[in-house]
């Protein structure tokens, strides 16, 4: 791609188009240690990221998302996943997966590598999926909070802490077609400008009827009971579009 090109491509098809060409090309995840995974994909993409020439504010382990760029509203939230295992949905830690954040357009990048490795230090990545966070949630104004109150147990000085862990559905999960190959998912209105990529077909998630709006827990019982409410927005469609890279995957 040339320079000129590249200025006019933008900076998720850039980042996207480098992990692709990186797969194809077989370039490895490096071990780092055997105690945290998520860690030897996640230097894979700030790798990519630094071929991009991208300057981002340094990741760390309670930022959101993993990569703030500098120069563009845009970050990116690193999701590796071990197969064959647990691959159709991730816990998120005290955050809701969301497409805007700060004011920064947020994409997740999910990259599958294999579990078992046979000791090897560095390992493939079979395939990878790039999405904005509108496709795993379209609703940005909700904000987490991890609570606590103290007063549990027999002498009243147990501190309970309400710290919420959300499992959500991957693409790989939410999409067919996708083992294998480099795809990239972006919202319909997305205008795409790079030659490199193909657009092989469109997306639509609608949102339920009713939204979980609180919930309660019985320490007698140990039941968690979810309060619903009608959603203001049921039924609404939220369209996306779904491409691959032109050359890696043929």
């Amino acid at each position: 791609m040339s320079e000129n090109q590249t200025t006019r491509v933008s900076t998720v098809e850039r980042v996207f188009l480098e992990c692709a060409r990186a797969r194809a090309q077989g370039v490895s995840i490096q071990k780092v240690s055997a105690s945290d995974k998520e860690f030897h994909f996640q230097n894979w993409v700030q790798a990519r990221l630094d071929a991009c020439g991208l300057e981002y504010d340094q990741p760390g382990r309670n930022a959101y998302p993993d990569f703030r760029l500098v120069r563009s509203p845009e970050g990116y939230e690193v999701k590796g996943l071990g197969f064959p295992g647990r691959e159709t949905n991730y816990d998120a830690n005290s955050q809701v997966p969301s497409g805007r954040h700060r004011g920064r357009d947020v994409y997740y990048i999910f990259g599958r590598y294999p579990n078992d490795t046979n000791g090897l230090d560095e390992y493939p990545v079979p395939d990878i999926v790039v999405c904005h966070g509108d496709f795993l949630n379209a609703d940005s104004e909700y904000v987490h909070k991890n609570l606590s109150f103290r007063g549990f147990g027999s002498y009243g000085d147990i501190l309970v802490r309400d710290r919420k862990m959300y499992v959500v559905p991957t693409p790989f999960a939410l999409v067919t077609g996708t083992a294998g190959l480099s795809t990239l998912i972006v919202p319909d209105d997305f205008v795409p400008q790079s030659r490199d990529l193909a657009w092989v077909g469109d997306l639509t998630r609608v949102e339920v009827d009713e939204l979980v709006v609180s919930y309660e827990f019985d320490l007698q019982t140990n039941k968690i009971i979810p309060h619903m409410a009608p959603n203001p927005h049921a039924g609404i469609k939220h369209g996306f579009t779904g491409g691959s890279s032109c050359h890696c995957d043929v």
